[in-house]
């Protein structure tokens, strides 16, 4: 599965709700930005929360065209990183 959210591990928890907060980034960048919009103090946080991780993937990968795969890669990372490290920490 690949979100399970096991209550045992709040490490755990937290890098999967982070994963879940790069797919809102992802889905909030497919649509036009406009400063008077009622999800602006939203967006802002999202990508304030995950700018972080993504600048680094950015300078190593850029662009093709208008695809990122920078964002691609970084989710990965991520997901491998919660899931094969804080997965298996006992707590």
């Amino acid at each position: 599965m690949f979100f399970s959210f096991r209550s045992g591990n709040p490490l755990f928890d937290l890098g999967e709700v982070y994963v879940l907060i790069l797919f809102a980034r992802a889905l909030l960048s497919w649509f036009p930005y406009s400063p008077s919009s009622p999800l602006n103090p939203v967006r802002r946080l999202v990508f304030a929360v995950t700018e972080p991780v993504l600048a680094p993937f950015r300078r190593i990968i850029p662009p093709i065209g208008m695809i990122d795969l920078s964002f691609l890669v970084a989710i990965i990372v991520v997901q491998l990183f919660v899931n094969d490290v804080l997965g298996r920490l006992p707590i």
